[in-house]
């Protein structure tokens, strides 16, 4: 059995970014924020394309097994040349019977009253539609899920080179003072040497995290099947991101919502109604036939099309199986037990569904309590740094302990950045495990 956005609840959409030119392949993506990726990865995606044209096929597949409703009208036409007529002996004498040419043009018609196939065509049909609209939803909930993830490793990246170029600004200050401080006679060159280490470090790790973009850019250009010919940037707010991160954490687990569960029910439907077809195999196939003939006889060809001698009948069939060697009573067992093996899919879907959730929030909220950890540690380290600045310009601390509040102030906000970006993307997580991922 063969088994697009309104999108994405409101806490994963953010307002569009710059879009140039008309929607679809010719768009440039300039400054986008997440739901113009998402849209325009549902729009332009290959697979989600294959999943729609396989929804057109599946309903053209349907008409044609409907099609067995409709009366069945045929034409056909012979001609035949007997070179030797039949001859037949009789008590009177000996005949040849027949003609040398023989024609005949046919119009039969046939209409089903009880088709078991036409009928379970009919009783199926919207579940087959659906099984096929249930692959699309699916693909499409994986396709957000994945276009989000990478939206937020991009993001990432962008934050911690944001961190990292305000902290090589702060080191190159402190290079400068502690390097005139030692042209001056006043400290030895301890200092500015160590503010080189720190600067080079910092400039070393800006470099590697800008080499890891384009990778990240390029799997988002995977996923939105957008043409490396054109420019792909992507833009957001600081403040909503951070906002957004937030999710409840006492939602409970319906499984009914997820997709899988949907499939699963329609499956359930699809094979219910294979039950009942293989129980109407012992029900007999009836039909109603009409045939008109025009036949034609003559011993010479050129005369043969002067004159016809119709014929015409119509008649009711009906097939009924008696024996076939067990061979229904089998089908109907095998039917049987294909739908008793769908409870247990069931069964283990909300297993699966269960334990994927508890592990999506288990997860979130470990990640969430480092988020706020770091955020207060980024919050207490850029006070420090502050304080530690000013009494070393005052002449109260040593260089020594403004390096170290540099240092402390960059690893505090990279791992702030870092458990940001890793909640959200957390956050993706468990609205798949809610089945909240939702394309309309």
């Amino acid at each position: 059995m063969k088994k697009i956005a309104a999108f994405i609840i409101g806490a994963l959409a953010f307002s569009s970014g710059k879009v140039h030119a008309q929607a679809g392949a010719d768009t440039i993506l300039h400054d986008v924020e997440l739901e113009t990726c998402i849209q325009y990865a549902l729009n332009n995606y290959p697979l989600i394309k294959q999943n729609l044209l396989d929804q057109k096929i599946t309903e053209s597949q349907i008409k044609g097994k409907l099609s067995a409703w409709y009366p069945q009208v045929n034409t056909t036409s012979m001609y035949q040349n007997t070179f030797q007529k039949l001859t037949t002996v009789t008590t009177l004498g000996v005949f040849s019977a027949g003609t040398y040419n023989t024609s005949q043009v046919a119009v039969a018609a046939s209409q089903n009253l009880f088709n078991r196939d036409a009928l379970l065509a009919s009783k199926s049909a919207e579940d087959v539609r659906q099984n096929t609209r249930n692959t699309t939803i699916s693909n499409k909930i994986d396709l957000v899920a994945n276009v989000s993830k990478t939206y937020y490793s991009i993001l990432t990246l962008m934050q911690q080179i944001k961190v990292l170029d305000e902290d090589i600004i702060r080191l190159q200050r402190s290079h400068k003072d502690a390097f005139n401080q030692y042209k001056a006679g006043t400290v030895d060159n301890t200092g500015y040497k160590q503010a080189q280490i720190n600067l080079n470090t910092s400039i070393a790790q800006k470099r590697g995290y800008e080499s890891m973009i384009p990778s990240y850019y390029e799997q988002l250009r995977t996923f939105l099947n957008y043409p490396n010919s054109k420019e792909l940037t992507i833009h957001y707010d600081s403040l909503a991101l951070e906002q957004s991160a937030i999710i409840d954490t006492n939602s409970t687990v319906n499984w009914e919502k997820r997709i899988e569960y949907k499939t699963l029910q329609t499956n359930k439907n699809l094979l219910m109604a294979n039950l009942k077809y293989e129980k109407w195999s012992y029900l007999p196939t009836v039909s109603l036939y009409a045939t008109y003939n025009l036949n034609y006889f003559n011993n010479r060809f050129s005369p043969l099309y002067n004159n016809n001698f119709p014929q015409s009948y119509v008649g009711l069939q009906v097939t009924m199986p008696i024996f076939q060697g067990g061979l229904r009573k089998q089908n109907i067992r095998q039917a049987q037990l294909n739908l008793d093996r769908n409870d247990f899919d069931f069964q283990n879907l909300k297993n699966t569904v269960n334990q994927q959730y508890q592990t999506a929030i288990s997860t979130y909220k470990s990640d969430f309590a480092n988020y706020q950890a770091n955020k207060e540690n980024m919050e207490l380290a850029q006070e420090v740094y502050n304080t530690v600045d000013l009494q070393y310009r005052a002449g109260v601390k040593m260089y020594l302990d403004v390096i170290t509040a540099e240092t402390t102030l960059r690893t505090a906000k990279i791992n702030y950045t870092n458990s940001l970006f890793l909640l959200l993307s957390d956050k993706v997580d468990v609205q798949k495990a809610l089945g909240d991922i939702q394309p309309n």
